[in-house]
């Protein structure tokens, strides 16, 4: 089986990912999101500044992501992508391609256009991106075999 085709599949099926977040004195937060990325590197999305996930980047950016397909049968171990990664709130210099390119997947999915007024004051919501360091799956006997996706 070809894993990175696997890979890109269950990224590019999914709506949403699993953001693992923690806080300052390290207590775990878990949130879906939805999202759109880049080339399968970067991963986009909006959220509430005050948000407990949004809080926790900004006292420790470093994240987990999982993107998965809860279709997939019990035991097979094969329907997840798991990514740590490293996340902020996209600086004004990268602003327009992130914008674009989460706008588009938005689209694509029956949402709306977003526009540097939805993530900017006074809007509730920022844009956030997260660069993923490694990915990997899980292969029958509960290992991980790296990606390049």
């Amino acid at each position: 089986m070809d894993l990175t085709a696997l890979g890109r599949t269950i990224v590019d099926n999914a709506l949403y990912l699993v953001l693992g977040t923690a806080d300052a004195e390290g207590r775990p937060w878990a949130v879906p999101v939805y999202f759109a990325h880049d080339d399968y590197r970067d991963f986009i999305w909006v959220s509430k500044p005050g948000a407990r996930h949004s809080r926790n980047i900004e006292l420790r950016p470093e994240i987990s992501i999982v993107v998965f397909d809860s279709s997939v049968p019990i035991g097979t171990g094969r329907g997840a992508v798991y990514m740590p990664a490293t996340a902020a709130q996209v600086p004004e210099a990268g602003r327009a391609e992130a914008l674009a390119t989460f706008s588009r997947r938005s689209r694509e999915h029956g949402g709306r256009e977003f526009t540097a007024a939805d993530v900017l004051e006074p809007a509730r919501l920022r844009l956030y991106k997260a660069t993923v360091a490694e990915q990997f799956v899980l292969d029958e006997a509960d290992e991980r075999v790296p990606l390049e996706l």
